[in-house]
Formats: C-alpha cells, structure tokens, sequence
C-alpha cells in the first residue's frame, strides 16, 4: 500500500524499500521506550525496596545508605546540562541503547558485592566447627567463651569491605551516567517524527508505562527478600532463620540480576533504529474526530503564540537556547548557559513552583528511601511484606493522583491561577491527612541491658544487672531471645544466662528454645527470635494515610508543570525544564536520603559494633523514630504549602493590576497569560 509522496520529498523508493520495516515506526520506537523507561526505573528503584537488607548485610548506617541510594544523581546531574547541546548532533536511539547498556552493567555491578563476599553469618561471634548460633550465644565461663569477633578483623577483611562499598558506589554512578541520555533523547525523537495530533498520546502512553516501574520494583523486592541471601550456597545443615527473624538477610543480589537482564534485551532495539525515520503522516483515526475542536481555541484552554502566528512560533523556535545550541561550541554554550540560567531564576513565579516542587521532591525521595525501613522497625513487619504494600498501594495511589491532576486541567482548562489553586489545595490536603500519622505506631520494645535513651551504644547494666554475670557474653553477638511472660527480649541467650539449647521438629520449619536461663523465670525455655509487636495491625491503615496522601500530593504534579511552562519566555521554556530537573536533583533527590537517613541514624539506642567500628544499628526508639522521620515529612510538606500560597498571592496581585491598566504590548505572550488568566476565552470561542 504505497502512498504518493509529498512535493519536494525524496525519489520514489524502489520495490525493496517499500517492505514496512518495523524500526521505522515510531509506534514500535514508542513501545520499546516505555519498556525501557520501565526496565530502568526497575533497576534505580530496586535498591530502595532493598535498602534494609543492604544495611544488615554489609554493616552500613542509614546516612551511608542513603548516600548510597543518592549517588545516582551524581553521575546523572554533572552530565544532563549537555544533553540539549549534543541533542541533534547525535545517533540519538543509538546513544539510548549505549546509556541502557551502562545502566545494565551497574546492575550487574550492584550484585557482585554478594559473590565476591564471603558467606553471611548472622552471628558472627560463632566457630566455623559448630552451628552458627549454638555455642557462640549460650552462657559460658571465661575460659569456655568463644573469642571476640574481633580477632577475624585483620586487615583484608577492612579492605574487602570498603572494596565492597566503594563498588557499590561507583555502579550507582554508572547507573546515573547511563540514565542521562534515555528519557530526554527519547521524549526529543518521539516528538520530532511523531505526528503532531500523535505526539501527546504518546507520550502519555510512554510516561504511564514508566511510572509502573517504581511499583514493579517494590514487588520485585517483596518477592526476592523472601528467599535466603545465600540461597546459592546454602550450608550442609541449612538454617534455623526464618523471614520474621530480625538477623534474616533476604536475596537482594538477586533483584539487581533480573533488573539488569531485562534493562539488556530491552536495549537491543535501538541499535537497528535509524538515525532519522520519516515523520509520521496520518492522525490516528480515534483522534480524527477530536482533532477539529482541539485545534480551535475553545478545544484548547488558552492560546500559544506560535497557534496565533505562526511566525512568531518559527521565529521564537530559532531564538531558543535548545535550537540554537547546534550553532555554538562547547565553549559558547557554557557561556551562554549561566545568562539563561540566572534570567530564568529571576522569574518569581518560577522559583517559587520549583522550590515548592523542591520540597515535595524531598519528600518523595525520603519516603521512597526509607518507608519500607520504617514499617519493618516501627510495625515489626518483614521486608517482603513492607515493600509490597508499598508497591500494590503507595506507588498506584501515587500513580492515579498524577493523572487526576492532568485531567483537572485539561477538562476544567485551568489557566496559571486556577492552577496554583488546584497545587495549593493538594498540598494543603497533604498536609492535614499526614497529621493522623503522628499517632498511629508501636511503643519501644523492651530489651535487657539497653537503655531507652538514644546513644547508649554497648548494653549496660540494665534490666536485671546480676543474673548474667557468671556468663563471658560477646559484646557484637546478635541472636535475640524473647521471654513470652514478660514480653522482655534479649540480645542473645547468654544476655539471658541460657546454658541449653533445644530444636523442635515443626512441620514447615524447626523451631529453637534455649533452657536453662538465669534471667527468666522458671528458667525458660524461651524461644528464638524478636518478641512479636502488638500493634502490628496498624501497618494497613498507616500505609492507607501515606498513599493517599502522596495521592494528594501527586495532584500538584501536573499543574506546578504547567505552571513553569507558562511562567518562562517561550524561547527559554526548553532550557527551564531543564534546570528545574537538575535543581531537583541537586537539592531534593540527591540531599534527600542522607537527611533522612542521618535523622534515623539519631534514634539508635543499640549500634553493632564491626571490627571496633559502628556498624548497623540493631534497635531503634519507636517514638523518637517515628516523631523525627514523620517530622521531617512535615517540614517539607509545610515549606511546600507555603510556596503554593505565595504563587497564588502572586498571581492575584498581578490579576489587580490588570484590571487598572492594559498590559503594554512589549510583554510576552506567557506573562499576559499569567496576566489575564483564561477567563477572557469563552467569548472567542463561542464562534
């Protein structure tokens, strides 16, 4: 089915280029994009499902480990400026491919900690000869007492740790730098050759796939953190852990594999598509109707002046910074940036929406962080059970309120104030439902031998102070016992003064007592484990606040966008998204997690010691964690609230002054539309 060219187009193409190639379609680059945005945002959000487990694994604090999860942006900021410079000089799908191909190999790189470590031990105080939490935790003299742990601290054990870490470390920032040309060059080609009633469809289809990705991330880590960490090489007599144990370390490795292998295959695409492929000719038929009333002003909600003239549009199409950056150097665009940069920051309308986007970034960077971490401490839920909460309600709530927002103003044509309206009231509302939140959680457990005082570091004397001194116990041991009658919990059996040990055959699994112990009465046995937390029924309704809420949240998304677009110089408008994402990234998603983290980190009451170092923190203050990590949530949520308002204030103000005094014709088109607002429409359209 051939179709006549069109005048001034290339010759007509011979029988052999007339076979449809499926990579000259933009509907299959469409469909290859959103399965790779999807792949990679797998592999980026991964980590975070996993950020716990990580931490137990390897010994890491939660201000390292936020670090850790931030360090993407590194890579991924200091090279997103160039992007609009080397835009049009490049093989973009072929460029596309080669950042996916980096983004695998981080992957890969992310899961190589677990092979060249040794095997975890949960209890690391034990001899290679016996069971790993059998001798090692019991009540022994002095002489019988296994030595510190400390002893095995030599240094090659130091340097495979900070090897360790500093892998980690350099593949999240090999995932940045692969991120960096995947969605601009992709949303930049799909634009260019798409047709232009297409266009917006598609990449609606294309950020709908993409935003599924955090999701299917968090399930992914529900799913893996319920198998053993060294599921590979399990040992002979296997293990007496179960996933509610608090020493279970899940297979987290096992997550970044499968990630990697999907990011690859959904990478081989791009290096058949061509550089340029024909620009797509015919609207898709179920727009065909739609067409004529969106294209005339009163389908639309207001006016663009390339739509009015379309001169001015060509005009201010070759004034911009993005156009234009084909003509300059590297040298001149790094001059010209800084003018463009410090004009679009004077715009108070701007500022103000990116600082409020600011604020909400940091909140969502924190939640996402360390939401699964906080429900596993403050609820005593496992891993997996966290994370897929988190991914079967916060991430689709967040999902749907991101639409609802773009909805609200498209049907309701919302101008700049109406928008600022729509932002203020979701913050708002944000804001009043996270209140509740305050007072929904666990009290602190009781534990022997530590204080409820945070900083406490080693166990002191504690609870009962003189039942236990007969015992040589290790001050690193970590295999808590719980005494079912006084709901009190112990670090490890010897804190408990156990001498014995018995394993009961269960059905499914084998359960371990400890006898014989000084502490408690009736001298036990007590079982193995954590003391189950009372209110562990409140994590459903607390996940429900939080979801609706970053739904509430989410509403702000679509209109604080709009709100920027309208708010800049058509020729600068290019560049302003630009910035705006690289001030959020810069300010939000890169301090983010280490603020969260290090506000965690201060509500430690009892850190494992590692080689005579601090390592990960083994009990928490519920109230002080849940005060602290709620609070900073707050803060932000406030600081965008306040933003939003300001705008509206704004806004209104220059609504006044037009209504004393038409705006003088030198004003560009984008601020007489802040300026006059969409209300002066409808008589237009009516024709």
């Amino acid at each position: 089915m051939a179709t006549k060219g069109p005048p001034g187009g290339k010759a007509n193409p011979g029988p052999r280029d007339l076979r449809p190639s499926v990579f000259h379609s933009i509907k299959f680059f469409v469909l290859c994009h959103s399965l790779l945005q999807l792949a990679q945002l797998m592999i980026s959000g991964y980590l975070k499902s996993s950020i716990s487990t990580v931490e137990k694994r390897f010994g890491l604090s939660s201000q390292t480990s936020g670090l850790l999860a931030a360090f993407n942006e590194v890579g991924n900021t200091a090279l997103i400026v160039f992007v609009s410079y080397f835009g049009s000089r490049v093989h973009r799908p072929r460029l596309i491919g080669c950042g996916a191909v980096l983004v695998a190999l981080a992957g890969l790189l992310m899961s190589l900690p677990h092979f060249i470590s040794e095997p975890y031990r949960y209890d690391h105080a034990s001899p290679e000869d016996l069971s790993q939490d059998f001798r090692a935790s019991l009540c022994l003299p002095t002489t019988a007492a296994p030595a510190a742990s400390n002893d095995s601290c030599g240094s090659h054990t130091r340097a495979q740790h900070r090897a360790v870490v500093g892998l980690m470390f350099a593949a999240q920032t090999l995932l940045g730098v692969g991120s960096v040309p995947i969605q601009p060059f992709g949303i930049s080609f799909i634009d260019d050759f798409a047709h232009n009633s297409n266009s917006p469809l598609y990449l609606g289809i294309l950020f709908a796939v993409t935003m599924m990705g955090p999701g299917v991330a968090y399930g992914l880590g529900g799913l893996m953190l319920r198998l053993y960490v060294d599921i590979d090489r399990m040992p002979e007599g296997g293990i007496s852990l179960t996933s509610k144990d608090p020493r279970w370390v899940g297979a987290w490795w096992l997550g970044f594999l499968i990630s990697a292998g999907t990011v690859a295959l959904a990478a081989i695409p791009y290096f058949f598509f061509p550089r340029e492929m024909p620009k797509e000719k015919y609207e898709l038929c179920f727009l065909r109707r739609g067409s004529a009333v969106s294209a005339s002003p009163a389908g639309k909600g207001e006016d663009t002046p390339s739509e009015k003239n379309p001169a001015l549009g060509s005009a201010e199409k070759r004034d911009g910074l993005a156009q234009i950056a084909p003509d300059l150097s590297v040298i001149q665009f790094i001059k010209v940036f800084p003018r463009v940069l410090l004009r679009t920051l004077r715009h108070p309308i701007f500022l103000l929406v990116v600082l409020a986007q600011v604020c909400l970034s940091s909140m969502a960077a924190g939640t996402a962080t360390f939401l699964p971490k906080f429900l596993e401490r403050q609820f005593s839920v496992t891993a997996s059970f966290a994370n897929l909460l988190i991914g079967c309600l916060t991430i689709p709530l967040a999902i749907v309120g991101i639409v609802v927002g773009g909805v609200l103003v498209k049907r309701l044509r919302l101008g700049s104030r109406r928008c600022s309206a729509l932002c203020l009231l979701g913050s708002l509302s944000c804001l009043l439902l996270s209140l509740p939140l305050f007072f929904i959680g666990c009290s602190s457990p009781r534990i022997a031998g530590i204080g409820p005082q945070p900083g406490s570091g080693l166990p002191g004397p504690g609870l009962f102070p003189g039942c236990m001194e007969p015992c040589s116990c290790s001050s690193d041991g970590f295999n808590p016992v719980c005494d079912p009658s006084t709901h009190v919990e112990y670090v490890t059996p010897c804190h408990a003064g156990c001498t014995g040990r018995v394993v009961r055959e269960a059905p499914d699994s084998s359960l371990v007592f400890y006898t014989n112990c000084s502490c408690v009465a009736g001298g036990g046995p007590v079982p193995a484990g954590s003391c189950d937390s009372a209110c562990s029924h409140l994590v459903l309704p607390f996940v429900v606040l939080v979801s609706l809420a970053a739904a509430l949240a989410s509403v702000t998304h679509t209109p604080s966008f709009m709100l920027i677009l309208r708010g800049v110089k058509k020729e600068d408008k290019a560049l302003a998204v630009g910035i705006q994402f690289m001030i959020l990234r810069v300010l939000a998603w890169m301090p983010s997690p280490v603020v969260h983290g290090s506000a965690i980190d201060t509500t430690c009451v009892h850190w494992a010691q590692s080689c005579g170092q601090r390592a990960v923190c083994r009990y928490y203050d519920h109230d002080l964690l849940r005060k602290r990590f709620l609070g900073i949530q707050f803060f932000f949520k406030t600081g965008s609230l306040a933003c939003f308002a300001l705008v509206l204030a704004i806004l209104r103000q220059q609504d006044k002054e037009a209504g004393t005094k038409t705006p003088p014709p030198s004003l560009g088109q984008e601020q007489q539309q802040l300026v006059s607002g969409p209300e002066k429409k409808p008589k237009e359209s009516k024709v």
